[in-house]
């Protein structure tokens, strides 16, 4: 082959990959910032065949078209901002529930989740990021296992990923016991191309979501000793909470929807949940899920629109703050119109990188009035608190990976 042919191929080879590329994104409605589909051009231009597999393989960060959105109420002046705008992010209204309980520390946290495990007498479905297999992981498998046993269906969701992470734990025990198990965009042998880095973060425990009795706990902790260990060396900050009611009943929705897409089956998100007004239970609670599975952005939109619409204060706890320039920004115009914004971190986290690359974001900050506040230990908390109308707990950081990338859940609190 000659030298003209191999330019002949060469210009083949990138205008195919640059079509491939325009084509994917129109076609699959894969919004990026002009920063990234710069980068995204570029490296096709410049590298071809590096870019392209790159791409098809880290590329998409939405999945298929966008689910069915239902109609939001109009907000009326003087309304609560909050619940019409996690309404216009297409998520269910908020529902009721009692018996809250926010965890103390990581033994309280423990009782209740074993608590909750052993409450189940139909169903217990478990997401969770990491399972390790050590003594806190091997035993809560057994517990799973001894459900399963029982009669109860058990289904166990671990990120393909976060299984790789630690040891590998040795689900097939639950199969044996009589349970299911599946792992989320397993990334060495999961057919969804373009999935392998979307990862799912998402964690809760769901108990007999189809009774009147339905449990939920839920927050930031994986099933790891390290998150509920309260003293020692390399234990860590948390937070979660369990409660009752229809909340629970959310939650599980959002799981079987995770449970089929992990399957390979059809995922209905969307086209489902009824139609309701924003301000049905206002005092209530709902599920904000974000990721590739909504339209939207959805916990990053609320952020900035809280960031706006606060009055008087806003509480920020996370493990990791890498914001964009848009959430930063809104975040210190806050804080220079006179809100109250307290930032609350790890002195060092677990990602070396991430502290190092967060000292830009935290000075602006600090120079718009802000109080950033740092812990010595390490801290793995993820809240939200605006003035008296917000509260948001769940699984989702203050970074680029939960904010755009990952399958988050965050429970929106309104009294």
């Amino acid at each position: 082959m000659n030298f003209g042919s191999l330019l002949t191929f060469h210009a083949l080879a990138t205008a195919v990959a640059v079509l491939l590329y325009v084509v994917t994104s129109h076609f699959l409605q894969q919004r990026r910032s002009p920063a990234a589909a710069i980068a995204w051009m570029l490296f096709i231009l410049l590298l071809p065949y590096v870019a392209l597999p790159s791409f098809l393989a880290f590329g998409t960060r939405k999945r298929g078209g966008p689910p069915v959105r239902r109609r939001a109420p109009s907000a009326q002046p003087g309304g609560d901002w909050a619940l019409a705008t996690i309404a216009a992010l297409g998520q269910a209204a908020p529902c009721s529930y009692r018996h809250l309980a926010v965890h103390a520390d990581g033994a309280t946290s423990w009782a209740a989740l074993l608590a909750t495990i052993d409450g189940a007498r139909q169903t217990l479905d478990v997401c969770t990021f990491i399972m390790a297999p050590d003594a806190a992981g091997n035993a809560l498998l057994e517990a799973l296992c001894a459900k399963a046993r029982s009669g109860v269906r058990v289904r166990l969701l671990v990120d393909g990923l976060g299984r790789l992470m630690t040891g590998r734990p040795d689900l097939g025990r639950l199969a044996h016991a009589g349970g299911q198990w599946a792992l989320f965009v397993p990334p060495l042998t999961s057919s969804r191309k373009g999935r392998s880095n979307l990862r799912e973060h998402r964690k809760l425990v769901v108990a007999d979501a189809a009774t009147q009795d339905q449990r939920l706990w839920c927050g930031g902790r994986n099933l790891a000793s390290q998150y509920f260990q309260d003293e020692g060396p390399g234990c860590w900050q948390d937070l979660t909470f369990d409660l009752r009611g229809d909340l629970a009943g959310q939650a599980a929705a959002l799981f079987d929807a995770d449970w089929r897409f992990a399957h390979g089956t059809t995922d209905t998100r969307g086209t489902d949940v009824p139609a309701t007004a924003a301000t049905a239970a206002p005092d209530g609670a709902h599920i904000v899920a974000s990721g590739p599975d909504q339209a939207d952005d959805t916990f990053y939109s609320l952020l900035v629109t809280a960031a706006y619409r606060a009055e008087r204060r806003i509480a920020l706890v996370t493990p990791y703050f890498l914001p964009d320039q848009a959430l930063l920004m809104a975040l210190g115009l806050a804080a220079r119109r006179g809100v109250r914004v307290d930032l609350l971190l790890p002195a060092r986290s677990n990602h070396r990188l991430s502290d190092l690359a967060r000292g830009r974001a935290l000075r602006t900050l600090a120079q718009a009035g802000a109080h950033v506040w740092v812990v010595p230990n390490m801290l793995h908390a993820k809240l939200v608190i605006v003035d008296d109308q917000l509260a948001l707990a769940g699984s989702a950081n203050l970074d680029n990976r939960s904010l755009f990338l990952n399958y988050e859940l965050m429970v929106a609190f309104h009294d």
